[in-house]
């Protein structure tokens, strides 16, 4: 007989490049605002605000070629994002240890149903249905860090049909990883199987249905989706 009362959930895991070996998901935890000319264009000050985060859902994460466009939105935004999934984790990591706790990375979008984001930011409410609705994180497998390395700097880039929407250089980062991996630790125990998605830079704009979307990180395998 079973100890659960009702079947548990599938653990939420990613693909490893190259192998037949998944990565589990823990928590996914997002930092806002992290490239200065995307803070900008979102109508805020990079240089006077800390960092802040919010989270989307383990199986927000989803590896695949389509993005199904998600219901009660008419302005849903992509943005593209480098991803860093954690072997190891703990409390008040220093800046100095923290690049020890990653696995490896890959290329993400924090897809955003924006108006819904906007309604509950003039209310001053969470943004859960903005930004952790199903299958709002678009990824590709992860690359190891021994073959990676830590990507600290190179393009970053987004075509919608070809056309360029964002494009800006890992360096021009507000809080770098290790930076960020450290002020996360200070709030929160980092665990094994913690992603974080490390910001997106200016050019966040909609999509349409049947758009096809395009997500490149110097070093890393490309992102390729279809909005149905």
């Amino acid at each position: 007989m079973s100890e659960f009362v009702i079947a548990p959930p599938e653990l939420a895991t990613l693909p490893v490049k190259g192998t037949d070996s998944r990565f589990p998901v823990r928590r996914v935890y997002c930092i806002g605002r992290n490239y200065a000319a995307h803070a900008v264009e979102m109508g805020h000050d990079p240089d006077k605000e800390p960092p802040f985060f919010f989270q989307k859902n383990p199986n927000n994460l989803v590896v695949g070629s389509e993005f199904p466009y998600p219901p009660k939105s008419e302005d849903v935004h992509h943005e593209a994002e480098l991803a860093v999934a954690l072997k190891s984790g703990g409390h008040n990591i220093p800046v100095e240890a923290a690049l020890d706790q990653v696995y490896g990375y890959a290329v993400s979008l924090d897809m955003t149903r924006r108006d819904l984001q906007g309604a509950a930011k003039k209310m001053g409410r969470p943004w859960e249905t903005g930004k952790a609705f199903e299958q709002s994180a678009p990824i590709t497998p992860l690359v190891p860090v021994s073959e990676s390395g830590h990507p600290d700097k190179g393009a970053i880039r987004l075509t919608v049909n070809g056309d360029l929407r964002q494009e800006g250089d890992l360096n021009q980062m507000i809080w770098k990883v290790p930076e960020m991996i450290s002020y996360l630790s200070d709030y929160f125990e980092l665990a094994a199987g913690d992603v974080i998605l490390t910001g997106t830079p200016s050019g966040v704009g909609p999509v349409e249905r049947d758009d096809k979307l395009v997500v490149t990180v110097d070093g890393l395998p490309s992102l390729e989706v279809t909005v149905v």
